[in-house]
């Protein structure tokens, strides 16, 4: 027995060794031991080096003075950036003067008839009943303003995102050329598309419709393209094979094919669109989302919630009727659309008569006054001093005091070649030397921005946003993936919290926890936790049974299989939660910025504001920048290889 076992330990060690995470730390180390001297001795106090950093406020500021100076005379601004602008608001007001004809009993009458040719009856009545609760709430005219501006926006993203990825679906070099761009756009929080447009075109309509096409064409290239490839080789062959030329292809297989993926594209198009046309209230987008910043504003949560209820309503609604039609559209052909056209004509054209253009008066139902009378009783009994648990204020000034100041500290405190050597060792660790190189390219950008305390600062609270996120999001994914009653009551829950603007997630955040960092985190958490739910559940419930089964027969207890057999296997969904965590948990963060988030989401407010193009453009490509190097930090290397191939 000596003698077999004494060559256990020389070969279990190599073994070891051999395995590549082993030998990166081990290479890992070696480099520090080089490495943290020599930086140590030359940058001993830590902060960012003034000889590293680049001032660009003085080539901003000369760039936006040019620009508002011959924003009125220059012929680039006349003739094209005008055109534009005008194009832009003719058709939302064509759209929009289209929907006050049609009167409400029009709206409603072709929004429930084309949920019905799309998806049955129970949508219909659920889409004609959310119509008509956002004239309940008194909000029909901003809820026509935000459907016009959404009409024309979606619009206009479809045909650019189809473009693109049709380009990129049909050319290796396009695509090569678009992946890192449609990758940057993705992890670019949506504040950040709105100064460079609010420069060129002003405060207006024309700049919410262009920011809103910038932000939301994206998945549609990246699901076009995605459709276009992975179309089935052996079906492409045998058309190819009839003598079809190129555009018959195309046509004929590939188009349909993609068919799924091009739906969903629109689906994802619709709701970033929506998104977006509230956010971009900010710079006079008008409707609903104009009605949620005014409120915000005073903090007012009564009126926010009016307005905020029917944004919900859309998302929810437009999310359905377009995931229905990826499942596909119900018999009938042509026919049965030409009679729900004439129908909702006929609708439209008996109510002028009876009146029923706008909504009336009396049918409205004010819920401002009673909701900001619940308000007043939370914060006079939960806010604080609630007996043994505080209230909502103490623990926002708990999260603050013990996650988010230690966490900002520690950053802080490590000097900057120290976080750039954690970045390049955790994104080669989950990466290759192209990933970690690229993550400390994009950290170190902040720092020769000039902003890398701020950058430091949204770097603490998206760590402790998404450390709260994961820790709610998997327990609760896991609860949803081992019993089937519990994902059936989490689903509606669910649905509604994904369909939801990011705007949206500040009211009740104002009401219970008032301003500041903590109360930005929280609205991120709340953002980001059914992707993380959802994610997770999905890929518990896709482990491979036989594996389960065989350690349920080995006499393996529900936690050994779930630590031993379950999670192991779901490795590359719980990855994926992660990265969906961190991105969506940013996005939140800096519009944390309109409640006391400070840090680069302050910066981007205030550069909106004063029309400081200088702090608002620096603080977004930081934002870009902390974005890219999170996304390289958690995402694993086989899906970044796959990702919109």
């Amino acid at each position: 027995m000596a003698t077999l076992t004494a060559p256990a330990p020389r070969t279990v060690l190599p073994a070891l060794l051999r395995h590549r995470a082993v030998g990166k730390l081990l290479v890992l180390a070696a480099l520090a031991a080089v490495l943290v001297p020599l930086a140590d001795a030359r940058w001993a106090s830590g902060s960012w080096p003034q000889a590293l950093t680049v001032d660009l406020t003085k080539p901003l500021s000369t760039a936006s003075d040019w620009i508002i100076n011959n924003r009125d005379s220059h012929p680039l601004f006349l003739y094209f950036f005008g055109y534009i602008s005008n194009a832009v608001v003719l058709s939302v007001r064509a759209v929009y003067l289209v929907l006050l004809a049609a009167g409400w009993a029009g709206v409603t009458a072709a929004a429930g008839l084309l949920a019905w040719r799309i998806a049955g009856v129970r949508l219909a009545a659920g889409t004609a009943a959310a119509i008509l609760a956002c004239g309940l709430l008194g909000m029909w005219v901003p809820t026509m303003q935000t459907l016009a501006l959404m009409v024309v926006a979606v619009l206009f993203s479809v045909v650019l995102g189809a473009l693109l990825g049709l380009a990129a679906g049909l050319s290796d070099r396009t695509f090569r050329a678009l992946r890192p761009v449609l990758d940057t756009m993705q992890v670019l929080p949506a504040f950040a598309y709105l100064l460079p447009v609010v420069l060129v075109f002003g405060i207006g309509v024309p700049a919410a419709v262009l920011a809103t096409v910038i932000y939301a064409a994206p998945p549609m290239a990246r699901l076009t393209a995605l459709g276009l490839r992975g179309a089935d080789g052996e079906v492409l062959e045998a058309v190819e094979s009839l003598g079809t030329t190129a555009r018959q292809r195309l046509f004929t297989a590939r188009l349909p094919l993609a068919r799924k993926e091009l739906l969903l594209g629109l689906n994802q198009t619709i709701m970033m669109a929506l998104s977006m046309a509230v956010i971009a209230s900010v710079i006079g987008a008008g409707g609903l989302g104009d009605r949620v910043y005014q409120a915000l504003a005073s903090v007012d949560v009564g009126a926010a919630l009016a307005a905020g209820i029917p944004i919900v309503l859309l998302a929810v609604v437009l999310d359905r009727v377009t995931g229905a039609a990826g499942e596909g559209v119900r018999d009938g052909g042509r026919a049965g659309w030409a009679y729900a056209a004439a129908a909702t004509v006929a609708v439209a054209l008996a109510a002028r008569p009876a009146g029923l253009l706008g909504w009336p008066d009396s049918w409205t139902v004010r819920i401002a006054e009673p909701v900001n009378r619940a308000v007043d009783w939370m914060t006079a009994h939960l806010y604080s001093g609630v007996p043994y648990v505080g209230g909502t204020a103490d623990w926002a000034g708990h999260f603050t005091t013990w996650i988010l100041d230690p966490v900002r500290g520690g950053l802080q405190w490590l000097p900057w070649w120290a976080v750039l050597l954690v970045v390049a060792a955790l994104a080669w660790l989950i990466g290759t030397w192209r990933t970690a190189l690229t993550a400390v390219l994009a950290m170190a950008a902040t720092g020769v921005l000039g902003v890398w305390k701020p950058s430091l600062d949204t770097l603490s609270q998206v760590l402790a946003a998404v450390a709260v996120t994961l820790v709610l999001g998997v327990a609760t994914g896991i609860a949803a993936a081992r019993s089937d009653r519990c994902e059936r009551l989490l689903r509606p829950v669910l649905d509604v919290f994904q369909t939801m603007p990011q705007f949206v997630y500040l009211i009740p955040v104002v009401a219970l926890f008032g301003v500041g960092r903590a109360p930005a985190a929280v609205a991120a958490i709340v953002y980001a936790l059914p992707a993380v739910v959802r994610i997770t559940a999905q890929g518990l419930r896709q482990v491979d049974a036989a594996a389960l089964e065989s350690a349920r027969s080995l006499g393996g207890t529900t936690v050994q299989q779930l630590r031993q057999v379950q999670l192991p296997l779901a490795r590359p969904a719980l990855l994926l939660a992660v990265n969906q965590g961190v991105v969506l948990v940013l996005a939140v963060v800096i519009i944390g910025g309109l409640v006391g988030g400070g840090a680069l989401g302050y910066n981007v407010v205030f550069g909106l504001a004063q029309g400081d193009l200088a702090t608002g453009l620096v603080a977004g490509a930081a934002i870009v920048c902390l974005g890219l190097m999170l996304d390289r930090v958690t995402q694993p290397t086989e899906r970044r290889a796959k990702k919109g191939a």
